[in-house]
């Protein structure tokens, strides 16, 4: 675990990089992993990499697969995540060179019944200068929503999750199954 202060101090210790930070689905996955990486692409295009740091949350799964790509086109990479990854295991992007562990009792997003951003989430928006959204659930949808708030610069590319591993997690939870794959952060966001 890494105090709020030691990771300001190191993004700080960065500048005059500025922080990208890329949002998505993790654990979900993408129904088109292909066209999200055609989008995260075009989006590294247009950043130096040696003006710019890119960041995720950190682990394998989904939009983790962009710090391959990143690291291929020579950018140094960040993940900030909750402590729930270490304790139940998760596995870590192999291509990240520095990994911020945030102590959350949650995963990212909204703390349950209040309005504020669990720590891990705050911390995100904290130190990103610009967030990209590749799709995305509720804690995607809840940090592109703070940092649009702050006036920070946001875009949002609507990519469906998989709609298998989304129909498997419905029925795990004896919900009915999804007929709409867009994600929490499209509703959110987008409106419809």
């Amino acid at each position: 675990m890494t105090s709020t202060e030691d990771i300001m101090k190191f993004f700080a210790s960065q500048q005059p990089r500025r922080v990208v930070t890329f949002l998505g689905y993790s654990g979900s996955g993408y129904e088109d992993p292909l066209a999200m990486l055609r989008a995260a692409d075009a989006a590294l295009d247009r950043l130096d990499p040696n003006q710019t740091i890119i960041n995720i949350g950190a682990t394998a799964q989904g939009v983790g697969a962009i710090y391959d790509l990143a690291k291929r086109k020579g950018f140094m990479t960040t993940g900030i995540v909750s402590t729930q990854a270490r304790e139940q295991g998760v596995a870590l992007a192999s291509n990240v060179d520095h990994v911020f562990y945030v102590e959350d009792p949650n995963w990212g997003g909204v703390v349950p019944g209040t309005r504020t951003l669990s720590p891990t989430s705050s911390m995100m928006v904290a130190v990103s200068d610009e967030i990209i959204a590749l799709g995305g659930g509720d804690a995607a949808r809840d940090e592109y929503l703070e940092a649009q708030r702050l006036g920070k610069r946001v875009t949002f590319v609507p990519c469906e999750m998989d709609h298998d591993v989304a129909k498997e997690k419905a029925r795990r939870q004896g919900l009915e199954e999804p007929r709409d794959f867009r994600g929490s952060a499209h509703r959110g966001i987008v409106g419809d």
